[in-house]
């Protein structure tokens, strides 16, 4: 009888965490799109202002190849170790005051970052192309996104603090005030730029002064509200880190994590491992389409693919973005507590309940894109474009986007559910698999570029193509 009622207890206590759970979700997965909505509605207005006051060239050059270099850095350096992180359990990050094996896993990509910043800034000054070389101010610029991308690494231990606490409300002042002090910014460089004696001269600068004006904002707010409990040393840990007797002779990940298990939480550290090397591979097919335009394609029409690709982008981020965000913390929280003893099978069909309904929406909404777009398209693009952009490949990469973001919604809430479930093992085989996909990618792309006479518009049809294959 009090097995009965023991077992009773345990099952209503798992409702109860996974309702909990879920509303913690979705609160911020709310909170996360009204981010992105003032965050999309600053930019949509800046890149109005953007367009009418940077030639397509500076703008391709900076949206294409900057952008690419801030993303790299930020991506290798964090993407891995905040995606493990968001597994671990909010509450042993501190015990009795002592340094947690898990706290010290939030201040690797403070570490990792800073050789892969100045590797990264070294190795596009060396390939970047002779025409991209020659414009003004393009090595301060270089310099100046470098320095943005080591200060935006130094935010993250604050940033993954915030998302385990589901504490959105720092994140949404941080990047919130970040965005606007950028568009400020760069706005106002521009216009100077405009009315100087040498028009289009400070084009670069101006984007990098707004770049490393969000870093400085981002950081401040930060540090504002987790400065008197932050620290950024690496210490070796009084408590010895749960599973850290797992590693096995015969892998050189396992080993190398059991060597570093005094400092670090050896299960995470593997899965942050994993994750990191599965996410050079993703990178490279996720910025793929700027790798290749910025080799193949005009410095002009640099600039079309850009604006199209920021106004095609801009219902991904508002909309699927903070849901794919809120479901990985939704599904990585609920498959760590399916591999304890205490939790039955409800926390995973919740898991798949809510990826099923995520799946369904996303389908009547494909159908109303693909339905109601492509008539009022062009029109669409005489309001939004000025004539030397309208000359260029950005009507046509558009178009090609509107079949393409129901691929990516659905493709990102995928992703999101098989990171989160995913085993270390697991990881490295997908990204064995992604590896061999990756090369078939750029052969498609080029192809499609050179052969098929498509143009900037066979990167998207690419994307779509591997998307689908991948998901």
């Amino acid at each position: 009888m009090s097995s009965v009622h023991n077992e009773s207890n345990v099952h209503n206590q798992s409702q109860t965490s996974e309702s909990s759970l879920e509303n913690a979700a979705l609160q911020s997965a709310s909170s996360l799109m009204k981010l992105q909505l003032l965050s999309r509605m600053v930019t949509f207005i800046l890149n109005q202002s953007l367009v009418r006051l940077a030639s397509p060239a500076v703008f391709g050059t900076v949206s294409i190849q900057l952008e690419l270099l801030l993303n790299t850095i930020l991506f290798l350096s964090r993407e891995g170790f905040r995606n493990a992180l968001l597994r671990a359990d909010v509450d042993n990050r501190e015990k009795g005051g002592e340094t947690s094996p898990i706290t010290n896993i939030y201040l690797l990509p403070v570490y990792f970052g800073i050789p892969v910043s100045l590797s990264a800034s070294f190795a596009y000054r060396s390939y970047a192309s002779d025409d991209t070389k020659q414009q003004s101010f393009f090595l301060p610029a270089v310099a100046l996104y470098t320095l943005a991308a080591i200060i935006e690494l130094i935010c993250e231990p604050m940033h993954v603090r915030s998302v385990q606490s589901l504490n959105s409300g720092v994140r949404i002042r941080a990047e919130g005030s970040a965005i606007i002090v950028k568009s400020i910014i760069t706005v106002l460089t521009l216009v100077y730029d405009s009315q100087s004696k040498v028009p289009g001269s400070l084009g670069l600068l101006a984007f990098a002064l707004g770049q490393l004006a969000f870093s400085i904002t981002l950081l401040s707010v930060y540090l504002s509200e987790y400065a008197p409990s932050m620290t950024f040393l690496i210490h070796r840990s009084k408590t010895r880190p749960s599973g850290s007797n797992s590693a096995s002779e015969g892998s050189i990940l396992k080993y190398f994590t059991k060597r570093l298990s005094a400092f670090f939480d050896e299960n995470l550290l593997e899965v942050a491992l994993a994750m990191t090397a599965q996410g050079f591979v993703k990178h490279i097919l996720t910025e793929g389409d700027k790798i290749i335009i910025s080799r193949m394609s005009p410095l002009k029409d640099q600039g079309g693919y850009a604006v199209a690709n920021n106004y095609g982008a801009l219902i991904a981020r508002i909309f699927f973005q903070p849901i794919e965000e809120s479901s990985r913390l939704f599904f990585s929280k609920t498959f760590s507590s399916v591999n304890s003893d205490s939790i039955d099978r409800g926390a995973l069909q919740s898991a798949l309940a809510r990826l099923g309904s995520l799946l369904l929406i996303y389908s009547h909404f494909s159908f109303l894109l693909l339905s109601l777009a492509p008539p009022y398209l062009n029109l669409v693009l005489t309001a939004l474009l000025p004539p030397r952009y309208l000359n260029t490949s950005a009507p046509a990469v558009l178009s090609a986007w509107i079949w393409y973001i129901p691929v990516l919604a659905v493709n990102g809430v995928l992703e999101a559910f098989i990171s989160s479930a995913a085993s270390s093992r697991d990881l490295a085989r997908q990204s064995r698999w992604m590896a061999g996909a990756s090369v078939l990618y750029v052969a498609v792309t080029v192809g499609l570029y050179r052969v098929g006479g498509l143009g900037d518009t066979a990167v998207v049809y690419a994307n779509i193509v591997y998307r689908a294959r991948r998901g």
